[in-house]
């Protein structure tokens, strides 16, 4: 299986993040499987080694396995990436789990909360793995655009994991002359961070569509990780965590760049477009639309108040004008900074 600092590697999912992610491992000398959900995405790429859909300005190497075969993809693999959106995770993993021995690792690079059920996705992985188990998962987040790591331009993350041993063991598979990351065991801060921060920059292409300039900008990213950090908090996090690059690196990173899916949705909705239109017209998801509608309902049953979150579900789900919602956060109550 594992020879020296060499891995077999499945990476489940041909969007972006998982094509750019199968190029780092393939250039970091292991040997990577990368499981594409669409069969005629999938054969073209084998022909082209290009993800003409998803990441057209980046060649995959030829040792790269790529394939819609999900058997091909995992057979004799040491760990296991799962990449695809929250909404579809669990039917992904289910169909690969009669594949995956016991003695697997997983990583978690999704950025959502499962809208069934509010799980994280650790905690969904330890749901349809139980025999792998939380001591082997992990989570890898913070701030990627895919687009720039393909590019290797220098960029930090954080992979977190309840067993520290497993964390450094992604830590040392992915790291490397552009790719810098740092372990943390606190999987309920690193998650929450990363889930938790595309509702807000959903509010900030809003606010750069009204044209509200800086200050405002800088107002909602600074009140967005309060909100953020209450959330985690109230489900098990530890507030710092919130500080790192799963937290504030990664909000001001999706808040301030057209790079970002849930930015562009916020800059189109404040351009007056109605959700289903912008939607259909995109090709990856935005993760922040539906993790929106579960974090309000997870902040509901905590008891915890989530001012931008409630805003952002009234503009997209109820079609209230988005200019109407800044002017209702504007207007609320008085309160001391530092009151949760």
């Amino acid at each position: 299986m594992t020879v020296g600092n060499r891995e077999n590697i499945a990476v489940l999912g041909g969007g972006s993040w998982g094509t750019a992610l199968a190029d780092l491992l393939a250039t970091n000398g292991h040997n990577v499987a990368l499981w594409v959900f669409e069969p005629d995405l999938a054969e073209e790429m084998r022909a082209t080694r290009v993800n003409r859909l998803f990441l057209p300005d980046t060649t995959l190497p030829d040792s790269v396995l790529i394939t819609n075969d999900m058997n091909e993809a995992l057979a004799g693999r040491d760990a296991v990436i799962s990449m695809g959106p929250s909404a579809f995770a669990r039917a992904v993993c289910s169909q690969a789990a009669p594949f995956i021995s016991d003695d697997v690792v997983l990583l978690n690079a999704a950025k959502g909360l499962e809208p069934q059920t509010l799980k994280r996705m650790s905690e969904l992985l330890e749901e349809v793995f139980p025999n792998v188990g939380s001591a082997g998962i992990a989570t890898l987040s913070g701030p990627t655009f895919a687009k720039e790591v393909a590019k290797r331009r220098p960029t930090a993350a954080v992979v977190a994991s309840k067993n520290l041993d497993t964390a450094r063991r992604f830590q040392r598979m992915l790291s490397c002359s552009y790719f810098r990351l740092y372990t943390n065991s606190d999987v309920v801060g690193v998650e929450f961070g990363g889930a938790l921060k595309n509702i807000v920059a959903i509010a900030s292409g809003i606010v750069e569509g009204l044209g509200l300039g800086p200050n405002t900008q800088a107002a909602l990213i600074t009140r967005g990780l309060s909100e953020i950090t209450r959330l985690g908090a109230a489900n098990g996090a530890k507030p710092v965590t919130f500080q790192g690059l799963s937290g504030i690196g990664d909000l001001v990173l999706t808040c301030t760049s057209r790079l970002s899916r849930n930015f562009t949705v916020g800059l189109a909705l404040a351009q007056g477009k109605r959700l289903k239109q912008i939607l259909d017209g995109m090709t990856m998801v935005a993760e922040g639309v539906g993790t929106s509608k579960s974090a309000l309902q997870l902040s509901n049953m905590c008891n915890v108040e989530m001012p931008i979150t409630k805003q952002m579900c009234e503009v997209m789900f109820e079609g209230k004008p988005p200019a109407e919602a800044v002017r209702e956060l504007m207007a609320r109550p008085l309160k001391d900074e530092m009151s949760w």
